[in-house]
């Protein structure tokens, strides 16, 4: 009787986190408050039915550029094609790394995403990394930033979107010295950490979306 309890219990804790994983895997905030809605990509998720992610409701999708000074994501170039055939609107990411001299990494996103009009600005993701221990002075790195920031919007010809991450935010504050539009990211809740008002919000890291293999990154812009 006992292990058929303890049989029962288990079942019944793993429907649980079944039914609440799949409920984190297909919420959204609400459209009325948060009329456009994409998700960002790597080629973590290289295979993309974009008609179908579309109909799915993907307003616009940013894709993983370049990472660090050395990095090219492999998939980049591919979803940069696909995502204007679909028209869906469409940005380039600059993933950040504390490892490496900030103008070696604008080079290299210079070198990879082409200038288009079309394309949406250019994000600079800033986030704390497991593979970089590094923690440089904070004049060092807003400095550093500030001239990153100039290289990619001489190429592109528009002003960046800072997406900061709640622990680089901690360190460096770069919402309250760097004046450009703001990516918050927090999971399920808008994020309330910056030194400014956010312009766009990564409300999921774990979104299912049609056509697309893998969990995504879920974005919002509100009304």
């Amino acid at each position: 009787m006992r292990i058929a309890a303890l049989i029962g219990w288990l079942l019944g804790i793993g429907i649980v986190v079944l039914g609440v994983s799949i409920l984190a895997r297909n919420w959204r905030p609400p459209i009325d408050a948060y009329p456009l809605q994409g998700m960002s990509i790597s080629a973590q998720n290289e295979a993309i039915d974009w008609p179908r992610a579309k109909a799915d409701g993907v307003d616009f999708a940013y894709a993983l550029a370049t990472d660090g000074a050395e990095v090219r994501d492999a998939a980049f170039a591919g979803h940069w094609m696909a995502m204007h055939q679909a028209e869906i609107r469409r940005g380039a990411i600059l993933r950040y790394s504390l490892c490496a001299p900030a103008q070696d990494q604008a080079d290299q996103f210079v070198a990879t995403v082409p200038r288009t009009d079309d394309a949406l600005p250019a994000a600079i993701e800033l986030s704390i990394r497991s593979d970089c221990a590094a923690r440089p002075p904070v004049r060092g790195v807003i400095a550093g930033l500030v001239a990153l920031i100039a290289t990619v919007e001489r190429h592109t010809g528009k002003p960046v979107l800072l997406k900061i991450d709640k622990p680089f935010e901690a360190i460096y504050r770069p919402s309250a010295s760097i004046p450009r539009n703001i990516w918050g990211v927090r999971r399920f809740f808008a994020p309330a950490y910056l030194a400014q008002p956010w312009r766009m919000w990564q409300a999921s890291d774990l979104a299912a979306v049609d056509g697309v293999d893998g969990r995504v990154e879920w974005n919002v812009v509100p009304r």
